[in-house]
């Protein structure tokens, strides 16, 4: 056991895409971050890192949840942008701590390595309904508390939520999902930083898939960068959220519902629907607030799947987030979806958009449909992360 051990983490240090090694990497600046805490951590690989070039930025990308496949979807983004454009980064999945080093999708309470944030210069999250420790939450909340850019990806709108909150003793109880205190926070770490928390699906899920048109007044933003209308595409359908966006919230691309033209396919990742199909919804069954049965319109409003946004914790400084509804594992088979992302980077990091980055998939990218699973199915996938940067 002692051997495989060693191996499993000599297999972290040794999957780095870039032949030539930077004098410092990443990993020596987060192994800095992790030995002012106490205690080490498991020998196992328990993340991975994935160097770029010294002079460039260090992203955070912060997987965990059970349905969107975000264990696939942020090591393929981590490759791209250090492959394709330089940049540093470090990639944390949930686990079982009992289990360190396998992913755990299912496993709510503990996503290792946080302290990667004391030196990053952009957190890229894709969580869902996490109930975090408070010496992990520390981290996330020191991140913000600098102002520094945030990425929030799917169902990061609802990245956190403690069920026990009656009871929890949580420090960061405010930052979860559901939060109703009569403050900032309300709605939570979803309203208050990304400017949503989670309201609805507002296609059918896994039966209408989402194709992004740009906004009104978005017109050459430069996250938008080599994108035209129809080119973000995915299975995974629109969220519903609230009308007009709260503070600054500038739209970028809205979603359109689009129907899947025949019937569901259980064995394809895309759930038999295609960037091809064509036929957008109209209206849906729905409810009014008083439960009476309604047909809500799909097609006006539109609901935005790309957003700005400026954020400021209490007595925090202030910073910028870029929020998108899109973005499963399976929605990245889209270029259009990688380029968003790509140009969000940048553009949250303060730096020149490409016109057309490169946004090619690195390596074998065969991402699984969006699904919840039991426990047994991660015990059976024994998905071990340190393969994950290869």
């Amino acid at each position: 056991m002692k051997y495989l051990t060693i191996i499993i983490a000599l297999l972290l240090f040794s999957c780095k895409p870039n032949a030539d090694k930077p004098a410092v990497t990443v990993d020596d600046l987060f192994r800095e971050a992790v030995n002012e805490v106490e205690g080490l951590p498991n020998q196992v690989a328990q993340w991975i890192t994935i160097d770029g070039q010294i002079d460039m930025p260090h992203i955070v990308l912060v997987s965990g949840d059970e349905e969107y496949r975000s264990e696939e979807a942020m090591p393929q983004l981590a490759k791209i942008l250090s492959e394709h454009h330089g940049f540093n980064c470090t990639v944390l999945f949930a686990q079982d701590p009992e289990k360190p080093g396998i992913v755990d999708a299912n496993h709510g309470t503990n996503i290792p390595g946080l302290e990667a944030l004391k030196t990053a210069d952009m957190m890229v999250l894709f969580t869902r309904f996490r109930a975090l420790p408070d010496d992990q939450m520390k981290h996330i909340d020191d991140y913000l508390m600098t102002g520094k850019p945030v990425l929030g990806i799917r169902t990061a709108t609802h990245a956190f939520h403690y069920k026990d909150a009656e009871t929890s003793d949580s420090k960061y109880l405010h930052y979860a999902n559901f939060y109703k205190g009569d403050d900032e926070w309300k709605d939570g770490f979803g309203r208050l930083v990304l400017g949503e928390h989670w309201v609805n699906h507002h296609g059918h899920h896994g039966h209408q898939s989402t194709r992004g048109i740009t906004a009104p007044g978005a017109d050459g933003h430069p996250i938008l960068n080599g994108i035209t209308d129809g080119d973000i595409w995915g299975p995974s359908d629109v969220y519903g959220v609230r009308l007009p966006l709260p503070g600054d919230s500038q739209p970028l691309v809205l979603g359109q519902v689009i129907n899947r033209p025949g019937e569901q396919d259980e064995n394809d990742p895309l759930l038999g629907m295609r960037s091809t199909d064509s036929e957008m919804a109209i209206e849906k069954d729905g409810k009014d607030k008083d439960g009476n049965p309604i047909k809500i319109n799909l097609k006006d409003p539109l609901m935005p799947i790309v957003w700005t946004k400026s954020y400021q914790l209490p007595e925090g400084k202030k910073g910028q987030a870029i929020a998108t509804t899109i973005g499963s594992s399976t929605d990245m088979l889209s270029e259009g979806v990688r380029r968003m992302m790509v140009n969000s980077v940048f553009w949250g990091l303060k730096k020149a958009v490409p016109a057309a980055a490169n946004v090619d998939v690195v390596g074998t990218y065969e991402p699984s449909r969006f699904a919840f699973h039991d426990d047994a199915h991660w015990d059976e996938k024994n998905m071990i992360i340190a393969t994950l940067a290869k």
